[in-house]
């Protein structure tokens, strides 16, 4: 789960990215509150899925309003969960057109012989990592 405050902005970032809105809902009530721990609560949720399957469930939350907990632009080595990591086939191009959509590079390498990897920063500070495993078909 991803606590977002712009979703239309994040969830276009995602799907530009290449993953897939598979639903979006809005959730309220004394269940959903007692199954996350807060009361009143009053969410938007959208789930997005990758070409194999895996899921990215993005939040905003109405009620109560979200915290944010240390700066947006927060560097990769914050505690707590502050980047996903996606497998690509051509991360060039991805990341070209990441950049066109307002993405910023922090930085790209080539690990051994094994995988190109870029770090991406997209919407609301949200740290992406691509990796195009090097050698394969």
């Amino acid at each position: 789960m991803v606590v977002v405050d712009d979703l239309q902005t994040v969830r276009s970032f995602f799907i530009e990215l290449g993953l897939t809105l598979e639903g979006e809902t809005t959730v309220e009530g004394p269940l959903i509150g007692k199954l996350i721990g807060l009361k009143d609560v009053r969410a938007t949720l959208a789930m997005l899925r990758t070409p194999d399957g895996q899921g990215v469930e993005l939040d905003k939350f109405h009620t109560p309003e979200a915290v944010r907990h240390g700066p947006a632009q927060a560097p990769v080595n914050t505690l707590g969960l502050r980047r996903i990591m996606f497998n690509v086939s051509d991360i060039g191009e991805i990341v070209a057109r990441m950049q066109a959509f307002g993405a910023e590079i922090i930085g790209e390498m080539q690990y051994e012989d094994s995988y190109l990897l870029a770090y991406i920063r997209g919407p609301e500070g949200i740290i992406v990592t691509l990796a195009e495993q090097l050698g394969q078909p």
